[in-house]
């Protein structure tokens, strides 16, 4: 165990300096956000209420099953950035009384259901294509290729316009990278029209409608394990605890780290709890360590909600991790 009486105080207020100007950047970089977040996500929206519209209404026309899958994978999507505009307007209410954490996950429940959607329309789009295999029919080239070169250009655009809000908030990147995965697609499909048009291929696009189907059952298995690790407070993707413990520790003044606990409480927040072994001292004295532990959680590991238990040396031997998690029996 280090000295815990060395303090670095010269340090720990420059890094504590540090951290309230890169918090008061972060602050005013939301506010930049939040001005054009909403409505960006509203005008997406409404790309893509419309091009699914056109798509099933022409793939009906022209015959096209892999018209119809495409379509039925943007009015997913549309379900998707519903979700995310109304996760971003709940999100706006913060912490209650009664949900002391806020609204936060409220787009992991949405995300779930739009899981489901996304399983149930690979399903229907499976069972349509097996139909065709057996019973192909005449599929218009032409149309397939307006209907998704609405699509090209529609999620391109869509894309676009949450390409800037993507770069800070993840749930407005979740929403960002489905466009593009749509604007892929509706590329593939126009490619399938154009050989239609000169090549009576229409086996090729059932087949098509299957290669869609898997695109979509790999987003969806994505959203399902992403979402379960969030609601079992699971400890974040890339984080490791005894990495978080290690350079902690190496923090003038602090003697141990023990009892940790890091969750996310949404897509774009992550929570930690530790107990933090000081020197016996006035609690007033701990504020200049606290800030620099928090400045090293934000900018190190991207943990934004730390709590901090500080104890004397005679108190604080405890493990890595706490009791009741390991064994689920005692409480500390």
């Amino acid at each position: 165990m280090k000295d815990c009486l060395h303090k670095d105080h010269g340090r720990k207020n420059s890094s504590q300096a540090h951290a309230h100007e890169s918090g008061a950047s972060r602050v005013r970089g939301h506010v930049d956000i939040a001005d054009t977040t909403g409505s960006r996500l509203l005008l997406t929206l409404a790309f893509n209420f419309i091009i699914p519209v056109a798509q099933v209404i022409g793939g009906s026309y022209a015959n096209s099953m892999a018209l119809i899958s495409d379509a039925t994978h943007n009015f997913s999507d549309f379900t998707a950035i519903l979700i995310a505009y109304f996760a971003y307007r709940i999100g706006q209410q913060g912490a209650s009384a009664r949900n002391t954490f806020g609204y936060r996950r409220a787009e992991i429940l949405a995300a779930l259901i739009n899981a489901m959607i996304l399983l149930g329309a690979a399903i229907f789009i499976v069972y349509e294509s097996l139909g065709r295999f057996r019973h192909p029919g005449v599929v218009s080239g032409q149309i397939v290729m307006w209907m998704a070169g609405i699509g090209v250009l529609g999620n391109g655009l869509s894309a676009w316009l949450l390409h800037r809000d993507a770069k800070h908030s993840l749930n407005v990147r979740g929403a960002f990278v489905h466009m593009l995965g749509d604007l892929l697609t509706s590329v593939v499909v126009l490619v399938n029209g154009a050989i239609l048009i000169f090549k009576p291929w229409y086996w090729l696009d059932p087949l098509l409608s299957i290669l869609i189907v898997l695109f979509i059952l790999k987003n969806s298995w994505s959203i399902l394990k992403e979402a379960g690790m969030i609601l079992m407070n699971a400890t974040p993707r890339g984080l490791d605890i005894a990495v978080i413990k290690d350079s902690l520790e190496q923090i003038p003044g602090v003697c141990g780290i023990h009892h940790i606990h890091t969750w996310d409480v949404s897509s774009s927040s992550r929570a930690f709890s530790c107990h933090v072994v000081v020197a016996d001292q006035f609690l007033s004295e701990t504020e200049t360590l606290a800030g620099a532990i928090r400045h090293n959680l934000f900018h190190r590991f991207g943990i934004d909600d730390p709590v901090l238990q500080f104890e004397t040396p005679q108190s604080g031997n405890g493990s890595l991790l706490c009791e009741i998690s390991s064994r689920g029996t005692e409480r500390t």
